[in-house]
């Protein structure tokens, strides 16, 4: 265990986690809605952010993040846990902690992990695979001496963490990829056990901030994917910009949500067409096996930008983060 950030004495022995937007507020000896943040003696712990369950390189489209240093390789880590309880959860088997005994990890050290990210030639430091707001404390240690290295720092997260949070955090970050599990609250409390207003709120600030931000959305059949709550997403989107990226991606049963089919190709083409004739410059299908949907094009011109082939890159009309065709500027982090 190691003292945790964010937490504050509460009265009675009870102590608040400000950590996300749960603000838990946990008795001695109990651990707040994460599983892996406990009260001992009137102090909030981290059982987890001196474990390291899963690290690994990756290419940064993997997060996905398109146009972030497009076929650079960012080192990846992960501690166990995360601050929702989703249905469909696609890493449950690191994510889920149903008892503390179960938290399991190897210490790896901020220093170490910069020093294999960058003796493997990686461009970034990505915190990801489970939700890194929950192993804040590894995190942002590790952001700090990444960013001191020369590296970029991207953080892989469903976008719930505090105001207080991104505040310590948010000056060492270079790129985000937000989770936007659906634009209803109904069903981030029915099937995340959380609300949808933090994650958009956590969007925003990100993108004040000037963190460059992709969003993705899982498509599931029939729980997400009514015509109308997908334009009232895409309206989000175009309010922060036409700029922003939205990934759009085929669900798979999972979890505790195994009784829905696979999402058709054809219901992410049309997400994909309604959101490019509403203006979103930069729209992508994620598990699918149409490269169709992959590809980086001009905004103004439509000239191919980026060619994706699963995770080969080519980078075949980009130059210094402009179209080599007509010269519009891209938006990006190119360089």
């Amino acid at each position: 265990m190691i003292r945790a950030l964010l937490g504050e004495a509460a009265g009675d022995g009870f102590v608040t986690c400000r950590l996300c937007a749960h603000e838990c507020r946990i008795a001695e000896g109990r651990t707040g809605a994460c599983r892996v943040r406990k009260n001992v003696a009137g102090v909030l712990y981290s059982l987890n952010s001196d474990r390291v369950v899963s690290a690994g390189i990756d290419p940064i489209e993997k997060k996905p993040l398109y146009h972030f240093h497009p076929g650079s390789r960012s080192f990846s880590i992960a501690a166990m846990g995360c601050n929702f309880s989703c249905r469909f959860c696609q890493n449950h088997e690191i994510s889920v902690v149903e008892d503390e005994r179960a938290i399991r990890g190897d210490a790896l050290e901020p220093e170490r992990i910069v020093a294999l990210a960058k003796g493997n030639g990686c461009r970034s430091i990505s915190y990801t695979y489970t939700e890194p707001t929950v192993f804040f404390e590894l995190t942002l240690e590790t952001a700090k001496r990444a960013r001191a290295a020369g590296l970029g720092n991207v953080l892989v997260s469903n976008g719930y963490m505090s105001a207080a949070a991104l505040s310590l955090l948010g000056p060492f970050l270079d790129g985000a990829n937000i989770d936007l599990k659906s634009f209803r609250d109904e069903f981030y409390r029915n099937y995340c056990a959380a609300r949808l207003g933090p994650v958009l709120d956590t969007i925003r600030a990100m993108k004040a901030a000037g963190i460059w931000v992709e969003v993705t959305t899982l498509l599931i059949p029939g729980l997400n994917d009514d015509a109308a709550e997908i334009d009232e997403l895409i309206g989000f989107l175009l309010d922060l910009g036409a700029d922003v990226p939205w990934h759009v991606s085929r669900f798979f049963p999972r979890h505790r949500l195994t009784g829905l089919p696979p999402t058709a190709a054809g219901a992410i083409h049309r997400c994909l067409e309604r959101a490019e004739a509403r203006g979103v410059h930069f729209a992508y299908g994620g598990n699918l096996a149409d490269s169709r949907w992959s590809h980086t094009r001009c905004p103004r011109c439509q000239a191919t930008l980026i060619e994706r082939s699963g995770y080969q890159v080519t980078v075949t009309g980009l130059r210094a983060g402009a179209c080599a065709a007509c010269g519009a500027k891209v938006a990006g982090i190119w360089q």
